[in-house]
C-alpha cells in the first residue's frame, strides 16, 4: 500500500457553507479509499501563516478570501481553490484549478421560486462590500441582472457587517427598511444567517410573513430553521459535490493528471420550500394578521380567543373571516401548522417521538398519536414511512 499524503484543508469550519465542502471532502475519501492525513488548522484565521514551510503534498482552499488566494498564489505544491462563480471569467485564478458553486443558478431558484408564489416586487438582503464577500456582491450583481431584464424594480439592501456591538442599531435600521417596503414583495437573502435577520426584523416591525414579505435564503442551514419562529425557504448549494470534485482534482493533480485552468462550477441541488415564502394573497388583513401570529406562536399552545385579542377583533368575527377565505375554523389552522412542524421534526429519526411532540405544541405524546390516527388514519412513524422520509 502506498504511504499516505498530507493534505491542508483551509476553510472556516464555523460556516455551514465551508462544513459542507469538507463532508464532500471526506465522502471522496470514502468511496475512493485514498489514503489522506488531513491538515485543518483551529483557528482559521491563522489558517495562511506558515503554509509556506508546512511539508505537505498538496491543498484545498477556500479562495473567497483574498488573502488566502494571494498567499497560495506561488505554493510549490499542487492547490485547488474552492469559491463562489464570477460572471466575469478574468476573475478566477489563472493557474490554480477551481470548483465554484454557481451563484447565477442559486438566485435564479430563489428567483423564479418568489415569481411562482404570484409575486411582481422583488428585493435583496445582501452584504456591505469587503474583499471578502466577492461572492456576496456576484449574487446581489445577478439579482440585478435578471430585475433589468424583466423590467422590473428592484430594491437592493445591504445592511451592515453583523457584529454584537452595532446589532441593536443594525436591526432598527433594518426593521425601518422592511416597514418602508411596497407590499408584497419576494425578499431574497444573500445567505440563511442574513435571511434569519430578516425574519426577526419583520417579527419586530409586526410584517407577516409570508403574506407581505415572502423570504428566500441561500445555505439551507438547519441552524437557521432551529432560531427561527417561520421555517425558512431556502436554496440548497451543491456544496458537498463541491468538496468531492475538489478532492477528485486534488488526487489528479498529485499523479500529474489536471491542466492548470481547470474550472468546474457546480449547480444548487434544489430548494428546501418551507412556510417563509409560500405567499398566498389574503383577501381579509384579518385573516392575514390572524396567520402570521399562528405562524409563530402556534407551537407554543395558543388558543383561537389568543388569535383573536392579537388581530384586534371578536372571535366570532374572525372566524367569519377564517371560514370565507379559508373554509376553515381558527382552529383548525393552528392545527395544521403544528402537524406541519411535527412531520419536519419527524423527518429526523434522531429526534424521540416524545421531543417531537412538545417542540409541535401537542400536550402529549398519546395526544400527537391521537390527532395523527384522526387525521391521516396511522402513527407519526407510520406516516413517515408512507412518505418516504
Amino acid at each position: 500500500m502506498s504511504s499516505s499524503h498530507r493534505i491542508a484543508l483551509l476553510f472556516n469550519a464555523n460556516k455551514v457553507y465551508d462544513r459542507q465542502v469538507i463532508a464532500g471532502i471526506g465522502q471522496y475519501l470514502k468511496s475512493t479509499r485514498v489514503e489522506w492525513d488531513l491538515f485543518m488548522e483551529e483557528d482559521f484565521l491563522c489558517r495562511t501563516l506558515g503554509i509556506h514551510h508546512w511539508r505537505g503534498d498538496g491543498i484545498i482552499a477556500d479562495f473567497d478570501d483574498p488573502a488566502v488566494a494571494e498567499t497560495l498564489a506561488d505554493m510549490p505544491i499542487p492547490v485547488v481553490a474552492v469559491g463562489g462563480s464570477y460572471a466575469d471569467a478574468g476573475q478566477y485564478p489563472v493557474r490554480t484549478p477551481y470548483v465554484a458553486t454557481d451563484n447565477i443558478r442559486l438566485v435564479r431558484l430563489a428567483y423564479d421560486h418568489l415569481i411562482e408564489q404570484g409575486l411582481e416586487r422583488f428585493a435583496f438582503y445582501g452584504l456591505p462590500p469587503m474583499p471578502g464577500n466577492r461572492w456576496a456582491q456576484e449574487r446581489e450583481n445577478a439579482f440585478r441582472r435578471m430585475i433589468d431584464a424583466d423590467k422590473l424594480e428592484g430594491l437592493v439592501y445591504r445592511g451592515s457587517p453583523t457584529s454584537a456591538g452595532g446589532w441593536g442599531r443594525a436591526q432598527e435600521d433594518m426593521v425601518a427598511w422592511v416597514l418602508s417596503l411596497p407590499k408584497p414583495i419576494g425578499i431574497i437573502a444573500v445567505t440563511d444567517a442574513r435571511a434569519r435577520q430578516l425574519l426577526q426584523a419583520c417579527v419586530v416591525a409586526d410584517v407577516p410573513v409570508p403574506d407581505q414579505i415572502a423570504v428566500v435564503g441561500i445555505d439551507n442551514d438547519p441552524m437557521a430553521q432551529l432560531f427561527s419562529r417561520i421555517t425558512l425557504t431556502s436554496v440548497i448549494q451543491g456544496a458537498e459535490e463541491m468538496g468531492r470534485a475538489a478532492a477528485q482534482l486534488l488526487h489528479q493533480m498529485m499523479h500529474g493528471g489536471v491542466a492548470a485552468g481547470t474550472r468546474i462550477v457546480v449547480p444548487p441541488v434544489g430548494i428546501n420550500v418551507q412556510s417563509s415564502s409560500l405567499h398566498q394573497p389574503s383577501r381579509s388583513p384579518h385573516v392575514m394578521r390572524a396567520r402570521h401570529y399562528i405562524r409563530q406562536y402556534a407551537c407554543l399552545g395558543i388558543k383561537t380567543e389568543q388569535v383573536a385579542d392579537y388581530v384586534g377583533i371578536s372571535r366570532t368575527l374572525l372566524e367569519e373571516h377564517f371560514k370565507r377565505e379559508l373554509k376553515k375554523t381558527v382552529h383548525q389552522t393552528i392545527l395544521e401548522h403544528k402537524l406541519e412542524i411535527a412531520r419536519g421534526l419527524l423527518a429526523d429519526p434522531s429526534i424521540p417521538l416524545a421531543d417531537v411532540a412538545v417542540r409541535s405544541g401537542f400536550t402529549s405524546l398519546q395526544y400527537m398519536y391521537a390527532v395523527f390516527r384522526r387525521e391521516f388514519n396511522c402513527t407519526p412513524r407510520q406516516f413517515v414511512e408512507k412518505a418516504g422520509v
